[in-house]
């Protein structure tokens, strides 16, 4: 009987173990859901566009991110009223780090085109994904 308990014991342990999510992924889960929350709260007429990166190569992955990284600084509340959770989330999205894999790019951020703020968010939510 003590065998039998200490089985079923580890075996719901060891499935415990493997459904958990990685706190990485809960991370940047969390991050795409600010982005997808800062899409309704951001300035979209009469706002600077943005550089934005869209379907980067693998080596350009860091530059990608540092190119969205900048761009969120430079985004504008639609109303004052929204602006503490505005703060907030911009505060959360640019907690994002991505390793520089020591590759050069021959792209930088000035040479992706530039859209309006709400196409920026949804660039960045692609490359979230």
């Amino acid at each position: 009987m003590k065998r039998m308990i200490i089985f079923c014991m580890l075996f719901f342990c060891s499935t415990m173990v493997l459904t958990a999510t990685s706190p990485r992924t809960l991370k940047y889960r969390q991050i795409h859901q600010k982005i997808e929350q800062l899409e309704t709260m951001v300035k979209d007429k009469d706002a600077e566009f943005l550089h934005t990166p869209e379907n980067p190569v693998e080596g350009c992955l860091y530059t990608a991110v540092t190119c969205f990284k900048k761009g969120i600084q430079k985004l504008q509340p639609v109303s004052s009223q929204e602006n503490a959770k505005f703060t907030k989330a911009i505060r959360i999205v640019s907690k994002l780090t991505y390793r520089d894999p020591g590759e050069q790019c021959e792209s930088t951020c000035e040479s992706y085109e530039k859209k309006t703020p709400k196409e920026f968010l949804k660039g960045f939510a692609n490359l979230m994904q």
